[in-house]
């Protein structure tokens, strides 16, 4: 059963400056000096007493002005950080997608890319040679994808990007949003693979700044303000209390 179980979790950061950093300052400072002894170093706490339990099914949105705690919470619930206090249990194939560049190598080619960039995501050579040609035509990228990354644009990178990552499998994908580099026309047709995507992932988490995407992907939300859990529930319910008025009221105005 896919899952995700949060207790009581804290995500802190050392801040080491170039005092605390020299080895030698700490050891010779001062005679019979002991390392970790000379100063204390200052901790910023990214995530404060996070309780959270997600189950298979869910469609959870993060919101939350940037600098909230949004991709480290992303972060914690992939298992790419420990909670330093607390616990965090994840159950099931994690497909995190905090970048849609990351594991993508600028030197070589967009087609050796597709399979470098799924691998990464976890998937099997012998499943992204099954999906090559459907990324292909998604992207529109033609004779370019036998060219190297670096000659790509933005926009061109990430719709190779999202072709790839709109073709995987997950069990729980979490997602932070990296649309903004592409057209409004491609991006309505990538919005018809995002909702497939997430019909066949076991649970979605997306952190974004688009109260369209968030209303069109997800059932519930997750406001974060410095680093805590400010609100929990409803999507509608959420989102209304985060910007202070009716979002749904201003969507339908806009269709």
């Amino acid at each position: 059963m896919v899952s995700i179980d949060i207790h009581n979790a804290y995500v802190d950061f050392p801040i080491f400056d170039a005092k605390t950093r020299s080895l030698k300052k700490a050891v010779l400072g001062k005679a019979g000096g002991r390392i970790g002894t000379e100063s204390k170093v200052p901790i910023i706490e990214a995530l404060r007493d996070i309780n959270l339990s997600l189950r298979q099914g869910q469609r959870i949105g993060l919101v939350g002005h940037n600098g909230a705690g949004k991709t480290t919470l992303l972060r914690l619930m992939s298992g790419i950080y420990e909670p330093t206090r607390g616990s965090a249990h994840i159950q099931g194939k994690v497909a995190p997608v905090f970048d849609l560049g990351v594991g993508m190598d600028p030197e070589i080619s967009g087609f050796e890319n597709i399979m470098v960039r799924g691998l990464f995501l976890g998937m099997t050579r012998k499943q992204m040679q099954a999906r090559v040609d459907d990324i292909a035509e998604f992207s529109e990228l033609g004779d370019y994808l036998s060219m190297p990354l670096r000659t790509y644009s933005t926009g061109m990178r990430v719709r190779l990007a999202l072709g790839v990552v709109t073709s995987i499998d997950p069990e729980i994908l979490l997602l932070d949003e990296g649309l903004g580099a592409v057209d409004a026309e491609f991006l309505a047709k990538a919005r018809n693979r995002l909702n497939a995507l997430v019909e066949r992932s076991g649970m979605l988490v997306f952190a974004s700044h688009s109260d369209e995407f968030l209303v069109e992907l997800c059932d519930t939300a997750i406001w974060m303000d410095h680093g805590e859990i400010k609100d929990y529930g409803p999507i509608k319910d959420v989102l209304n209390h985060y910007k202070g008025r009716d979002v749904y009221a201003e969507l339908s105005e806009r269709r």
